[in-house]
């Protein structure tokens, strides 16, 4: 009788470790398929957000470059003004999204761009693509840094 609960003991003993390591398994399984998924949806927002970036201010320069008062500077203004609405909104998914020092680096980018905005919509010729240039870098390095990217970039 003894050696029989000793068998038990034994079985009961195996299973429950058993079951602990599986368990222990599948969540580090799950937290990892987790943490890849939220990687691709901060990827997939870092770059649209700068492509984003990019269709406005290129598109701001096409507005400067057309006639005053011209279909073709309508046309670009409200081209830049939807690219606007749709950078807000990707703005807003990177704030839920990224770590702080890339969301800092996304608002000075704003804020330039929104300088390169006004100068355009007031038919003034102010160019910000220096500046713009070097906090897309910056922001690129963060989001880099966010993403555990240590290789590429301007320096690479």
């Amino acid at each position: 009788m003894i050696s029989q609960i000793v068998t038990l003991v034994g079985v009961l003993a195996g299973a429950l470790t058993s079951f602990l390591v599986t368990s222990a398994a599948e969540r580090t399984r799950h937290r990892r398929t987790m943490a890849t998924r939220w990687d691709e949806r901060k990827l997939a927002t870092y770059i649209e957000y700068a492509e984003c970036v990019k269709e406005i201010s290129s598109t701001a320069k096409r507005a400067r470059q057309a006639a005053e008062g011209s279909d073709e500077r309508a046309d670009y203004l409200t081209r830049m003004e939807t690219a606007e609405l749709r950078r807000s909104v990707l703005f807003e998914t990177l704030v839920l999204l990224a770590l702080p020092a890339a969301i800092e680096a996304a608002h000075a980018v704003n804020l330039a761009l929104w300088r390169e905005e006004i100068a355009t919509r007031n038919g003034e010729g102010g160019d910000a693509e220096g500046e713009l240039i070097e906090l897309m870098n910056r922001y690129h390095e963060r989001a880099r840094a966010d993403l555990g990217v240590t290789s590429g970039g301007p320096a690479a």
